[in-house]
């Protein structure tokens, strides 16, 4: 599968954004895709994650409540939508899926190691 992000752009703090991963392939349904972002100088890391299936949610704590994935298989598309944005959110956002014959287990989709599909990334840049 290939993945394609977009979305970012300049925002002011307390703004909202939403990213779209959008992926070729007919069967984007049966993977599990995550968002991870890596500010300048910074390692990467995981942002939010979501399940192949009924699509269950995980966030990190740094995100959560503000920030809300989510997918749309008919459109081969996953989102992240972003509110309450605030500076330290600026960073360069990915989109990553796993191996669907391998999967994921719920514990692991912070790890980047898990996943074998990568997007270009898309940058965010939140002003003060």
């Amino acid at each position: 599968v290939q993945l394609q992000a977009s979305g970012g752009g300049l925002v002011q703090a307390g703004g909202s954004l939403r990213l779209s991963c959008a992926a070729s392939g007919r069967t984007f349904s049966t993977y599990a895709v995550a968002w991870f972002r890596q500010a300048p100088g910074k390692e990467r890391e995981f942002v939010a994650g979501i399940s192949r299936g009924v699509g269950s949610t995980y966030y990190a704590n740094t995100v959560k409540g503000r920030f809300t994935i989510s997918r749309d298989n008919a459109k081969n598309t996953v989102y992240l939508q972003m509110n309450s944005l605030k500076p330290e959110d600026t960073a360069v956002y990915y989109c990553a899926a796993d191996d669907p014959g391998v999967g994921i287990y719920y514990s692991d989709y912070s790890r980047q190691l898990k996943y074998d599909y990568w997007g270009q990334g898309t940058e965010l840049t939140v002003s003060s």
